[in-house]
């Protein structure tokens, strides 16, 4: 069952205001909504999260019950639980009105339909549902109950059929006391000429079949076994045989089955039935990897049915060997190719020119997305320092980066769709992620922090869905990078149909392990790596085809010892052009949805501007950002000046909004490796003997409101042993990630202008936008003096091309040894270390959760 349809986030706003109402009273209300939902440990209320609802009455437009009611749907609370705690509860009003809203929530997605069949045939109802968990359905005939068919099965099956079964049919599905009903439909009986004697006798008098049945005196009913005598058979004379192909090639599978009546024929892919004419051959030209997996057919007649073994068919890259070409009429205007053409002379009619072709993107834009503090599962090490790194790498070669730290399910949805807002036709769009994952039937899937424990598709992102509305968007290239584990996930049998993918000839999927295999991390004191970051950092920014870059990354973690037999890369492609992710920008001048990518990029980078305090004490205060992430911003202060007469002084910063995370242990710290900060800054253009406190801010994607903190000047005067305090309230409005509100869940079709429509769109004249980017990209630096060197040094601010300041490589002659020109300055220490003293950490095992 999808999300949307159990989850109480699916409600909408009238609705939840409604309930909020109901639940905003102190007799049977939100209080006690809150003790009954807490006998499921996932929804139980810390004494903190209560506070918090109750102070929402201060607010002119608070509601306690909305707050209580927007934490449960965070938790993916579904609606069933939901009114079993109102019925626990007694909240009768509420339970009435929910049950309500579940009836509309029930929809009858496949209907019955009237039919007529031959006496002794069979006939099958069919009647299915969406909605709550737990439907049940009720089969009538006329105003009769079938009682036998009643249940949860959405099919009656009528069988040998007989003219008693006649009548209009109806079926009721059920979900606790509501109900809907299925449209009527009628069914009829057929005589036929030929039918047997038996048969006859047994469709007019249906107790004679039940007594001959159980008595084994003559076996007709509709099952696999077969029927003795001539009257009816079936049996498989060849089963579908597994195989392997590749990219490009023909799928041909075949399924024989010797019956009386003849057989009919259905195929089966994923369990889902194709469509596919009813023969018994499944013929696919030219497949893909959505064409991976098993294949089944069913083989059936009027009275019985057998499926056939499974043929699991793998694809492997595309291959073009030494064979015949066919001549193909693709229409009119097509040229042919020959017949008894080999791949030689094929090469010989259509030369590649002398030299390569230069491809250009018309924009580059990457979302970076690292997962580390999960709530119910491993907690990860790597993740921070590989987004970090890869960030650098990428900004570098002009991408536009978002790198985002620790999200839940709605937050990577929005990111994802902001991600696609940046994107439009030509350019080149790359997606990394770096946390727990798996893989189900061909299909991956990121899991957010917020994941429960046994978590299934509806609680994490498809990567393959991700890729179709890529597609849409008629992107130049499109990358993905997934540094994660690819087991099967065993609480997860729901098998996902992403949308039909465009032969683009452009993607790229560079795993960091092979299928059902486990992703690592090294384990270090000062900084962890992912096996797969380590070794992409030395290739990432080598001009070359990005399959080959991936192919020689995959190489060098086989010549290494402590990968081998542990951890793979595979590379799934089936880009056609040699493009690199060190191709230029090339974009028309003027271009609106290019104005429009790089306002709405800047906008999610926007930090806050530097500001000088002036204290009643006389202190001078320099107050200052830099972006770690695009939601993880450092806040530095430092002393201008001071009177003589103070002999210390240091301005501290406290009072951060709830919905910020900062480190009170590790909140302004004398350096940046003290406040857990990975930004890479020049500390000795700092004057040493003027002190300067640093704080980081994480999660901004979470703040709500702007972001309000006090700074505490905390001096001492030269007569006075006393610490004397001075505050001040500081106000710097929403920075960077923050503005996008990635909190608040996306309309399902947003998307900027492409370059082809842009004429229909009032944009500014592209000076006013240049002057509008470059006023806002030129907040993200280090704004004082001594720090003009370090503005590209903040990976939100700016970059220069082709500027770089990235992590030290790690020590290792045999693991990295990154590209000697990228490094810039230290990140990190790290000392050297041979690989006898790695240690491994499973990073994404699915099964140690």
């Amino acid at each position: 069952m999808e999300t949307l349809k159990t989850s109480v986030g699916t409600l909408n706003e009238e609705v939840l205001k409604r309930l909020s109402k109901m639940l905003d009273n102190s007799s049977c209300g939100w209080r006690q909504l809150a003790n009954a939902v807490a006998e499921h440990p996932k929804f139980r209320c810390s004494d903190r999260e209560v506070t918090n609802c109750s102070l929402e009455v201060l607010s002119p437009a608070g509601s306690p019950g909305r707050t209580l009611l927007a934490w449960l749907a965070d938790r993916f609370c579904s609606l069933d639980f939901l009114l079993h705690s109102l019925r626990k509860i007694n909240h009768l009003e509420a339970v009435q009105y929910l049950s309500s809203i579940v009836v509309e929530l029930i929809q009858i997605t496949e209907q019955p339909q009237s039919q007529q069949a031959t006496v002794g045939g069979r006939m099958v109802l069919t009647c299915r549902a969406s909605g709550p968990p737990g439907l049940s359905y009720q089969w009538f005939r006329d105003k009769e109950e079938i009682l036998d068919e009643t249940g949860s099965t959405p099919e009656l099956v009528l069988c040998p059929l007989a003219p008693v079964h006649q009548g209009n049919y109806i079926c009721r599905v059920n979900y606790r006391e509501n109900c809907v009903f299925s449209q009527w439909a009628q069914v009829r009986c057929i005589l036929s000429a030929g039918i047997s004697p038996l048969l006859l006798l047994f469709s007019l008098f249906p107790s004679l079949y039940l007594i001959s049945h159980e008595l084994n005196l003559v076996s007709l009913g509709c099952s696999s076994s077969l029927f003795p005598g001539s009257l009816s058979g079936l049996h498989i004379i060849h089963q579908p045989q597994s195989q392997a192909v590749s990219e490009g090639d023909t799928l041909f599978l075949q399924c024989k089955a010797e019956a009386n009546p003849p057989a009919q024929y259905e195929w089966y892919h994923n369990t889902v039935a194709l469509k596919q004419p009813k023969t018994c051959s499944l013929k696919i030209p030219c497949v893909t990897t959505a064409n991976r997996g098993p294949y089944r057919c069913k083989v059936f007649n009027l009275y019985h049915e057998v499926w056939s073994d499974t043929a699991t068919v793998s694809i492997g890259p595309s291959s073009i060997t030494e064979a015949s070409w066919v001549e193909v009429d693709r229409g009119p205007d097509s040229q042919k190719v020959p017949r008894k053409y080999g791949i030689h002379q094929l090469q010989q009619i259509a030369k590649p020119p002398s030299s390569a072709k230069q491809f250009y993107a018309t924009d580059k834009v990457a979302l970076l997305i690292g997962n580390m503090n999960y709530v119910h599962h491993t907690q990860l090490s790597a993740p921070i320092a590989d987004v970090h790194e890869l960030t650098n790498f990428l900004r570098q070669m002009d991408f536009k980066v978002v790198s985002l730290i620790d999200l839940n399910w709605q937050e990577m949805h929005s990111a994802v769709t902001e991600f696609l807002l940046l994107l439009d036709k030509g350019v080149y769009g790359l997606l990394y992620f770096a946390g727990h994952g798996y893989e189900n039937f061909g299909n991956s899937f990121m899991v957010p922090i917020d994941a429960p424990a046994s978590y299934t598709s509806e609680h994490c992102l498809c990567v393959q869905n991700i890729l179709t509305r890529m597609q849409k968007k008629e992107t130049g290239l499109n990358v993905f990078l997934l540094d994660m584990c690819r087991k099967r996930n065993p609480h997860d049998d729901v098998i996902v149909q992403p949308g039909l993918l465009k032969v683009t000839a452009n993607i790229v999927f560079g795993y960091a392990t092979c299928v059902d295999a486990e992703a690592y991390e090294v384990k270090r004191e000062d900084v962890s790596n992912g096996i797969f970051i380590s070794f992409l950092k030395r290739r990432v920014s080598e001009e070359e085809k990005v399959t080959f870059m991936l192919d020689r990354v995959a190489e060098d973690m086989g010549r290494c010892a402590i990968t081998r037999g542990r951890q793979a890369l595979e590379l799934r492609s089936n880009l056609s052009e040699r493009r690199c992710l060190t191709d230029r920008i090339q974009t028309p001048d003027c271009s609106a949805s290019q104005s429009a990518r790089n306002l709405q990029w800047a906008v999610a980078h926007d930090l806050p501007n530097s500001d000088c305090l002036q204290f009643d004490c006389g202190v001078k205060v320099q107050l200052g950002f830099a972006a770690e992430f695009s939601n993880v911003m450092v806040i530095y202060t430092r002393i201008l000046e001071q009177p003589k007469e103070i002999v210390s002084c240091s301005a501290q910063l406290t009072d951060f909004p709830e919905d910020v995370d900062v480190d009170l242990k590790k909140s302004n710290q004398e350096t940046l490796l003290e406040a857990g900060s990975l930004i890479l800054i020049n500390e000795y253009l700092l004057s040493p003997e003027v002190p300067s406190l640093y704080t980081r801010v994480r999660s901004l994607q979470r703040l709500r409101k702007e972001l309000k903190f006090t700074i505490c000047l905390h001096y001492t005067y030269s007569n006075m042993d006393e610490e004397v305090q001075e505050r001040q309230t500081v106000t710097v409005g929403k920075p960077l990630v923050s503005k996008l509100n990635l909190h608040e869940p996306r309309p399902p079709h947003a998307s900027y202008p492409s370059s082809s429509s842009s004429d229909s769109f009032n944009f500014p004249d592209c000076s006013s936008l240049t002057e509008a980017f470059a006023s806002v990209s030129s907040s993200n630096a280090w704004s004082y003096d001594e720090l003009t060197a370090t503005q590209s040094n903040a990976i939100g601010s700016s970059p220069s091309p082709r500027s770089a300041n990235v992590p030290e490589e790690i020590d290792s002659s045999d693991f990295v040894d990154g590209p000697k020109p990228l490094v810039a300055s230290k990140s990190l220490p790290i000392s050297q270390v041979n690989e006898t003293n790695y240690k491994y950490g499973d990073m994404n095992d699915f099964h140690s959760n």
